[in-house]
C-alpha cells in the first residue's frame, strides 16, 4: 500500500520507518504541509498521513478524494484541522492517535511553570554572560498555590497529579469530572469561579467551536492580578490580542505557551534567517515574563515511537475492520 506522509522531518521518518518494519507499507515522505497548493503530491495515494498544521479543509479533502485517497491517518490526537463533515460526505475515513504520551505534555507543562516562576531561562542567559545578580529573579513557592486546570482528561489529570506532589491546591473545570482527579482532592467548579480563584491557570482541553477563544478579554478581566497562564493544548483556545493587553496591564504576570493560534506559518521550521511577518507573535516575544516553546511538548522518544506505531496500526485496522472507536473521527 502506498502512503503519502506530509509535514515530515528526519525524526518522523526515523520512527515511522522503524514502526513500518512490521507492515512493509510504501511510505513516501513529503516535507511540505498538505494544503491546496501541494494536493497534487498526494495523487494516486490511497492513504494520506498528516500532522497538526496540514490543512484539511473541504477543498483539499475533495481534491485528494478525487485523486484516489480513501483514508487520512493523523499523527496527532487533535483533529480541528480537518473538516469532519466534508470528510464524511466524501466517504473519507479519518483516524487519529488519541493517546501517545500524556506524560510528555504534562511534564512539559510543569516545566514551563517552573521555568517562568524561577526565571530559569533568564538565569541561564545571565550566567552565560557572567552575570550572577539575583535582582529580578524572585520567584514563589508552588506549595500552597491554587492551580486551575481547564480540562481533566489524561493530560490534565497528570498535571494535577504532578502538582499535587508540590503541595498545590487543585481546582478544575471540565464538562465531565474525572474520578481520578476527585480522588486526588481536585475541587471541580464552574469556569468563572476557576478564573477568579487560580494563581496558575493551565489549559488542557480540545479546540472546538465552544472552546475557541475560551480565554478572551472577558476571561482575562476575571483573573487575579499577576496570574500565570499556561497553554500546551491548542493555540486558538486563547485570544492572543486579549492576552497581550493582559500582559500590558499586569493582569497576567506570567505566560507560558507551547502553541500559538497562527503557528502554522512559524512552528517546526528554522526561520532564524528570516524576518517574521507576524506582528502579534513578535509582540509576545518582547515581554520578559513570556516563555514560548515551538509546539514541542509532545516531543519525546516515547511519544514519537507511540505515534508512529499507532498511526500505522490505525491504517492496518481500517482495512481489517478493527479500528477502535476512539481512534476514528470520520
Amino acid at each position: 500500500m502506498k502512503i503519502a506522509v506530509f509535514s515530515t522531518k528526519p525524526y518522523d521518518r526515523q520512527f515511522l520507518d522503524r514502526a513500518n518494519q512490521g507492515y512493509g507499507y510504501e511510505l513516501t515522505y513529503f516535507e511540505p504541509r498538505l494544503n491546496r497548493a501541494t494536493v497534487p503530491l498526494a495523487n494516486g495515494y490511497e492513504v494520506v498521513c498528516c500532522f497538526v498544521n496540514d490543512e484539511l479543509d473541504e477543498a483539499v479533502l475533495a481534491a485528494i478524494a478525487a485523486q484516489g485517497t480513501q483514508l487520512i491517518g493523523l499523527r496527532c490526537a487533535g483533529f480541528n484541522q480537518v473538516d469532519i463533515a466534508a470528510a464524511k460526505r466524501l466517504g473519507l475515513t479519518v483516524a487519529r492517535v488519541p493517546d501517545y504520551s500524556p506524560y510528555a505534555v504534562a511534564e512539559h507543562t510543569v516545566g514551563l511553570i517552573l521555568a517562568l516562576n524561577r526565571k530559569i531561562h533568564r538565569a541561564y542567559a545571565r550566567v552565560r554572560e557572567n552575570n550572577f545578580d539575583l535582582e529580578g529573579m524572585l520567584g514563589f513557592d508552588l506549595h500552597g498555590c491554587t492551580v486551575g486546570i481547564v480540562g481533566t482528561g489524561k493530560i490534565g489529570a497528570l498535571v494535577g497529579q504532578i502538582l499535587h506532589g508540590f503541595g498545590c491546591r487543585l481546582m478544575a473545570y471540565d464538562v465531565r469530572p474525572n474520578p481520578d482527579c476527585e480522588a486526588l482532592g481536585v475541587t471541580y467548579t464552574d469556569l468563572p469561579t476557576l478564573l477568579k480563584t487560580a494563581n496558575i491557570l493551565t489549559l488542557h482541553c480540545p479546540l472546538t467551536p465552544q472552546t475557541h477563544h475560551l480565554i478572551d478579554a472577558e476571561a482575562v478581566e476575571q483573573m487575579p492580578a499577576g496570574v500565570m497562564l499556561i497553554n500546551t493544548s491548542r493555540g486558538a483556545l486563547i485570544d492572543t490580542e486579549a492576552i497581550i493587553n493582559g500582559l500590558k496591564t499586569h493582569k497576567i504576570g506570567y505566560l507560558g505557551l507551547d502553541v500559538y493560534e497562527q503557528e502554522s506559518d512559524l512552528f517546526f521550521e528554522n526561520l532564524s534567517e528570516r524576518v517574521i511577518q507576524d506582528d502579534v507573535f513578535q509582540r509576545l516575544l518582547t515581554f520578559p515574563n513570556v516563555l514560548i516553546t515551538g509546539h514541542q511538548a509532545f516531543f519525546t522518544r516515547n511519544a514519537l515511537e507511540q505515534i508512529a506505531k499507532t498511526t500505522l496500526a490505525n491504517i492496518d485496522a481500517v482495512y481489517q475492520g478493527t479500528l477502535p472507536a476512539q481512534n476514528q473521527v470520520a
